[in-house]
């Protein structure tokens, strides 16, 4: 918890100005106070590079992920979100202010309709051939291009936004909740101005928004939820949704609406929404960036409680990973709160025997999430913290010479085993100066330490 809070706590809400240069100049004023020793924390060894911010769906700004990531002692942060990359600058910038390493990247669905692939469902729920992609460690300077890259994305992300919100409106004839507008209502609560996307969850969260002013909190929220859809609520969503004090209650009724009312208007995405998985990999590779294969494993019951029970890869990962090999796939990316030890342990296993590099990282688009992963520090896991210095080295070392870019099939340490070339980036991510990381070539030497 910061000290003096209270005192300073118009320059922490400032995080959350809807404008972005009041925002970053917050970021600087909350660094100034953390470097007088004014407002301080207490450190742990964790990191989370999958934090999404209002450019896809969250409740933080990205000045304020980056501040919420140091306050709870994180000594990473990364930015993550769904088909944009339009909050990476923010990020950065206030990563560096607050004096918190930061890495950046995006995520979006890919078809795998060219693989062996094609009729299995992957990582994506409810869909065959589709499959998740995440692309960490994109150097500040090619941000442009990935933002030019996604635009089209976007756009047919929006005509179907625009379809489901009239699916949905069809579900709300009769319930006296009334009709949304997707300019009006879903719109206008994303920075799709800014490049943001929009997803599920802005409409969803319209829709949270609209029941909680028509009908209050508590009771008659239960009750409209019963009556209009048919969604009865049983132990910790009816304890949530109940109880009207609730400071998360938007995002605890997002999260019901999620798992109960949005498979009814949901609209499987089309070919012009999903870009090739080849063409995606191949693109972030081009960049420098380094493209992974976001692992999710069999699904028995969701920390964020909008997710149901469903199979997804454990029972092929033998052919997954020959798939993901010749696709040129570098690195899978998992989230262990969310995994069984075992499965875990097996996603490992098969990373070491394909020389894949190991990316952690637990998505936070709720406010009762916590942006620690304590989980980290465990044995099984301890690794991946190595993991996030080596990308933070990679992608800032990135932006300075490309040939240091982690997998840059130039890169002087290129026929170096991976484990010691991780080792090598992780200490020079750890002793680079993270209020000016264009400076990291002044650690380079780090590289080579043992």
């Amino acid at each position: 918890m910061a000290n003096g809070k209270s005192v300073y706590q118009d320059v922490i809400d400032a995080l959350q100005h809807p404008h972005r240069d009041v925002r970053m100049q917050a970021a600087a004023a909350l660094g100034k106070l953390i470097g007088d020793g004014k407002i301080t924390r207490e450190e742990t060894s964790e990191v989370n590079n999958h934090v999404h911010t209002t450019y896809s769906f969250s409740p933080y700004e990205p000045a304020m992920a980056a501040y919420k990531a140091w306050q709870a002692g994180l000594q990473i942060v990364g930015c993550v979100d769904h088909d944009s990359i339009s909050g990476g600058e923010e990020m950065c910038r206030s990563a560096a202010s607050i004096g918190i390493a930061s890495t950046i990247g995006y995520e979006l669905r890919t078809s795998f309709h060219d693989t062996p692939l094609a009729d299995r469902k992957i990582n994506s729920p409810d869909a065959k051939g589709i499959g998740y992609v995440v692309v960490h460690g994109v150097p500040a300077d090619r941000i442009g291009e990935v933002k030019k890259m996604l635009e089209p994305v976007q756009r047919a992300r929006n005509t179907r936004n625009r379809r489901q919100v009239a699916s949905l409106n069809s579900l709300l004839k009769g319930t006296g909740i009334g009709q949304l507008s997707f300019e009006r209502d879903v719109k206008a609560i994303s920075h799709s101005i800014e490049g943001g996307s929009i997803t599920e969850r802005h409409i969803l969260a319209a829709l949270s928004r609209r029941i909680m002013s028509r009908f209050g909190r508590g009771r008659a929220v239960l009750q409209k939820l019963e009556n209009s859809f048919g969604i009865t609520l049983k132990g910790m969503s009816l304890s949530y949704i109940g109880d009207p004090g609730n400071s998360h209650y938007l995002y605890d009724l997002l999260g019901v609406l999620k798992a109960n009312l949005l498979p009814r208007f949901y609209i499987q995405p089309e070919q012009d929404e999903i870009l090739p998985v080849r063409d995606v990999v191949g693109f972030a590779r081009e960049i420098g960036a380094i493209p992974a294969y976001p692992y999710l494993g069999d699904v028995t019951e969701s920390p964020t409680g909008d997710k149901k029970a469903e199979e997804f890869e454990d029972s092929y990962l033998d052919e997954l990973f020959e798939v993901l090999q010749d696709i040129g796939f570098p690195a899978v990316t998992y989230m262990p709160p969310r995994n069984t030890l075992e499965q875990i342990q097996r996603i490992q296993q098969f990373c070491q025997r394909y020389s894949m590099m190991e990316i952690s990282g637990v998505d936070i688009n709720s406010s009762r999430q916590t942006f620690r992963c304590p989980e980290l520090l465990e044995s099984a896991c301890m690794h991946l913290v190595d993991s996030a210095w080596a990308l933070v080295a990679h992608e800032k070392l990135l932006a300075q010479d490309r040939t240091w870019g982690f997998f840059a099939p130039d890169n002087p340490l290129a026929d170096v085993p991976l484990e010691k070339r991780l080792k090598g980036y992780s200490r020079v991510g750890r002793a680079m100066d993270h209020h000016h990381p264009d400076r990291v070539m002044d650690c380079i030497e780090e590289i080579y330490h043992e």
